[in-house]
Order: C-alpha cells, then structure tokens, then sequence
C-alpha cells in the first residue's frame, strides 16, 4: 500500500475508538470547572469586595510575572488558529455525506475544554488591573490574524507529535505559574492556573495515546515523523506573537526571557519533555523498523543529551524588557 495513504487508513481504524477516548480524556460539560467558578461571583453582593481584595494581592506579584501570565493568556486565546489548522490533518473530516468523523467530534470537544482557559485567565487580567488591556487584546487579535503554522502539514503523526508536545509543555507552564502565584500569597490566580494544568495534562495524556497507538500499528513511519518534529524543533504557539505598532514574531524571544528568567518555561524544560516521550513511547524496544527508522531512533536517544549540554550553555539575560501589556507603573 503506498504510505501517502497508509496515514489515512491508520487515522480511520483509529476513529473507531474516539468515542472511548472522549470518556477517558474529556468531561462532559455539565461537571467540568466553568470560569465562573474560579473568579468572584458578578451576581454576588460581596462582588466588590472580592475584586478589591484580588487586586490587593495582585500588587505583590512581580514584573516578568505579569509578563509570562499575560503571554500565557494570549497563548490560550489563539485558540481558534489551533483549531482551524487540526480540523484540516488527513483523516479529521466534518461536515461530509455521513456528518461529522469521530476525529472531528474530538476537536470541538477538546476546543471547548481549551476555550475556557483564554476565558478564565483573560477575566483575571482584567479584575487584577495589573495590565494594559487593550494591547494584550491587539497582540491576541494579531495573533490570530498572522496565523499559525507547526511546519505539520496535514500529517496526522506529526500533528500528534506537536500537540502531544505542547500539551506537556502548557501544564508544565501553568503549574509553575500556579507554584509561583501561591508563593507570591496569589491563592486565587494559584488555583486558577493549577486547575488549567490539570486540564493540559489530561489532553496530553489523551494525544500522546494516539501516538502510542499508532507506534503499535506503524512504528517505522511515526518514528520517523517523531524524529521530524524534533529535527525541526517544536515550534510554540505564540511564536508569531508582537505588540501594537511591531512586526510579527517580534515579542515572542522577551517574552521567553521572562519566562525563563522566573523558571515557569526553560530550555531545561523542553529537553525534559522530549526524554519523557522517548520514554512514554518506549521508543528503545521498538522492533521491526526499518534501516531509516533505526537511525532516527538512534538520534532520539541520543538527542537530549545533546541538547541539555546546549540549554546548560545558554545565558539568560537579566534585565527585563519593557512590554506595554505591563508596564512597571501598573504593579506598583
């Protein structure tokens, strides 16, 4: 069988299973955590009171803070772009003779547990007046406006090699935001961002099954789109990121800085979660691959050694760089 088609056929015999990981992996709507859960109740008569109170407490929280939260909200916000670019992966199909496929049921599942992390945090910002509002929705409108590309193309195995990434690394972003918040006396936004990273890691969970399942019936092929992805690097999502009035990508490296300044998104990091998909995927007993898909595995193995040698040799600078999502006078 020619293998521009064997991805289709895999992602077909897949499908049959999506109901069961809906189950697993996703909550139905009626019991998950609603944003208005986590902030204070607008219909309550104590509603002012818990705002001024949550805005006393976001005084304390300091600059490259603001900085990586408010880059993390504009991540979660970009939501749409990520949908739009999975809903057209080979084998996802909606709308067709029979309905929606089950991999299509599956996205605006998983969409809809997403959106409401943009929703939650984007409120916080707004009560904590801590940030300049409109620019953070200029940079979330032009965002979405430039688009987003993981270099994936309409591969289904390296699309799950990205969002199985990216899953990983948003939880590991939010519990470190949610670790920090709690240190700074924020139990609030800690809360909020701890329950946001409960969520990532049961995507993750659920995207890095799909790519178990199909090392076990196409190991060669998906190793070799593994080993693509990582000779590519994982680009993140809010890599196109700018400011009002800059071109695009220009606010992406400050942004990286803050957050690798405070320890919430390191190179460190990003090495980590690739040695953990090595191992999620037991990628060094896999048997009958090809002579290509032997060399990548090789080079997998080997490459967060390599990489940490590099991420321990890399200096962050110490000075913070001013954004007019945050300026210094708003945190005073």
């Amino acid at each position: 069988m020619p293998q521009k088609n064997m991805r289709l056929e895999v992602m077909q015999f897949l499908e049959k299973d999506v109901n069961s990981f809906v189950d697993e992996f996703l909550i139905p709507v009626e019991k998950i955590w609603q944003p208005s859960d986590l902030l204070p109740n607008s219909e309550g008569e104590t509603f002012f009171e818990e705002v001024k109170e949550l805005r006393e407490i976001a005084k304390e929280l300091p600059y490259d803070f603001w900085v990586t939260l408010v880059g993390d909200t504009i991540t979660e916000e970009a939501l749409p772009t990520y949908e739009t670019w999975l809903m057209d992966v080979e084998g996802v199909n909606q709308k067709g003779e029979n309905g929606d496929n089950g991999w299509a049921k599956w996205l605006r599942q998983w969409t809809g547990e997403e959106n409401r992390h943009g929703d939650l945090l984007n409120k916080y910002l707004y009560l904590s007046g801590r940030v300049n509002m409109r620019e953070v929705e200029i940079t979330t409108h032009h965002l979405i406006n430039d688009g987003f590309d993981p270099g994936t193309g309409r591969d289904p195995y390296k699309n799950f090699v990205f969002t199985s990434f990216q899953e990983l690394a948003t939880y590991v972003s939010h519990n470190r935001v949610a670790q920090l918040a709690k240190k700074y006396g924020d139990n609030k936004l800690s809360k909020i961002c701890k329950i946001i990273a409960g969520d990532e890691m049961r995507h993750h969970l659920a995207y890095s099954e799909f790519v178990t399942r199909i090392f076990k019936i196409d190991p060669s092929e998906m190793l070799l789109a593994f080993e693509y992805m990582m000779k590519k690097k994982i680009t993140m999502p809010a890599n196109l990121i700018r400011e009002s009035g800059e071109s695009i990508g220009t606010a992406f490296e400050k942004f990286s800085e803050s957050a690798q300044r405070i320890g919430v998104y390191t190179a460190l990091d990003y090495v980590d979660i690739l040695d953990k998909l090595n191992v999620k995927w037991e990628i060094d007993k896999l048997v009958n691959l090809t002579d290509e898909a032997e060399k990548a595995r090789d080079y997998l193995l080997k490459l967060p050694a390599r990489m940490t040698r590099v991420a321990e040799r890399m200096v962050v600078p110490a000075e913070e760089k001013l954004f007019s999502w945050v300026q210094p006078a708003l945190i005073r």
